[in-house]
């Protein structure tokens, strides 16, 4: 579960002072899939990042599962990144020499489990998305898609609590994101929590519920 209280985030940028985020509260609970829309500006990515804990508030209060995060140093929230949060990014973010199956699996080295519970889990994570058969193939052989759901797969097989999705459809075309956002659907059925991150509509509807980011506050909640 997600709560935040009152969150602020500032920065300065050439000696004015710039609110990301203006006292942000919101919830979300265990199994939801909500979208965070908003424009480019409407600090919807530093929101993503202080639930992703890849960044903290300035001031205001965050609870992951019932963690107080702003509490916690870089190394401790590291720790909590790689076991808590399965990210999915626009850009796949896979590493273009290792094949499907390093790539799903390098979290879990990085977990420090041993082999065998590793093979089971990519196993696992890559027959979800529908691509134990491709596992061989490095990304340069896979379609656009097929990227996005390997990198599904790799943030599936941490066993994480939080699906954290940033635009995964945003280097799509609109039939391989349709694709995708069916995946999350199905994601979300089997028990998976989701949070997608988007500035279009059409994509945020399709979440069970909506929150509305712009200059930094969360202006709406549907």
């Amino acid at each position: 579960m997600i709560v935040m209280n009152n969150i602020s985030k500032i920065y300065t940028v050439g000696g004015d002072e710039v609110r990301a985020l203006d006292n942000a509260s919101l919830r979300i609970r265990q199994g939801e899939f909500v979208s965070i829309i908003g424009p480019s500006g409407s600090g919807k990515s530093t929101l993503m990042n202080i639930i992703g804990c890849l960044d903290v508030a300035d001031c205001g209060e965050y609870l992951l599962d019932g963690q107080p995060i702003e509490k916690y140093s870089q190394n401790e929230l590291a720790k909590i990144r790689n076991k808590k949060i399965g990210f999915i990014f626009q850009n796949f973010n896979l590493l273009p020499k290792l094949t499907a199956e390093d790539n799903v699996e390098l979290p879990l080295i990085y977990q420090g489990l041993p082999a065998s519970e590793r093979k089971e889990r990519v196993e696992e994570a890559l027959t979800r998305v529908e691509l134990w058969s491709r596992r061989g193939h490095k990304p340069t052989e896979l379609s656009g898609g097929q990227q996005q759901r390997v990198a599904v797969a790799r943030a599936l097989a941490t066993h994480p609590s939080l699906l954290l999705a940033d635009e995964p459809t945003g280097n799509l075309d609109s039939k391989t994101g349709a694709e995708i956002m069916s995946l999350f659907h199905e994601l979300h059925s089997g028990g998976n929590t989701i949070v997608l991150i988007t500035h279009d509509n059409s994509v945020a509807k399709q979440a069970e519920r909506r929150i509305h980011i712009r200059d930094g506050h969360v202006t709406e909640v549907d």
